[in-house]
């Protein structure tokens, strides 16, 4: 579903479990998608979301766009939030600052010293939105504001700080998966000065499919 258009870009929400560009899956990817349905080849993907997570992404319709965007991206001038359900009573408020290091051969990315070779600083903050008990423990809903953009970030950290994602299946191992699970990540919005007109976009999409449907009345 497309949010927003005009002739430099565009944002539309990329399903969960549909992965953002093309892969050696050969499943359709939300860029092929987009290209598709826009008959516009030169649609660029500005940031990614990995394959499990759904919600709001951004996308150029220019070559001139994609650059100015990407550099946008790069000095941190789009703001992204997202919600996730985590197992266990999160904090009102916190801020998480780790050093990350991922792995290439398992693709999985892990909390380090910061003196580690390869390590990078990881910061997030998140707003805990609402609690809920769930058979033996609490589910929390939070909104998460993204200030880095690392490997597997939320994920890992939130799991570090022992608030595992509801239904991740590489980070969370205190909860037995349902089968067929989605993890419980969510885009919800990007906010950013238009880069051409100077107008302020906020974008944002609210989910709905199970667990954030138990949230409905604190989104």
């Amino acid at each position: 579903m497309i949010l927003y258009e005009d002739s430099f870009l565009l944002c539309a929400i990329k399903p969960s479990g549909m992965p953002a560009q093309p892969d050696k899956t050969g499943d359709m990817d939300i860029l092929t998608f987009l290209q598709q349905k826009e008959k516009n080849n030169t649609i660029g993907l500005i940031h990614r979301l990995d394959r499990p997570v759904g919600g709001v992404m951004l996308f150029s319709k220019t070559k001139e766009a994609e650059g100015i965007l990407s550099q946008m991206i790069q000095k941190k001038q789009i703001k992204k939030e997202y919600f996730a359900v985590v197992c266990g009573k999160a904090n009102e408020k916190e801020k998480l600052e780790n050093y990350l290091l991922k792995n290439g051969r398992t693709n999985l990315s892990s909390v380090v010293d910061k003196n580690t070779k390869g390590a990078k600083k990881a910061v997030l903050s998140y707003d805990r939105k609402g609690v809920i008990e769930e058979g033996d423990y609490f589910l929390s809903l939070i909104k998460i504001e993204l200030e880095t953009g690392r490997h597997h970030q939320i994920r890992v950290q939130l799991s570090q700080r022992e608030l595992p994602i509801w239904g991740d299946q590489k980070y969370n191992t205190i909860q037995k998966m349902k089968k067929g699970a989605k993890i419980a990540l969510w885009s919800y919005s990007l906010t950013f000065l238009h880069p051409k007109t100077g107008e302020i976009l906020f974008i944002k999409a609210i989910p709905g499919e199970e667990p954030f449907s138990k949230f409905t009345n604190f989104m």
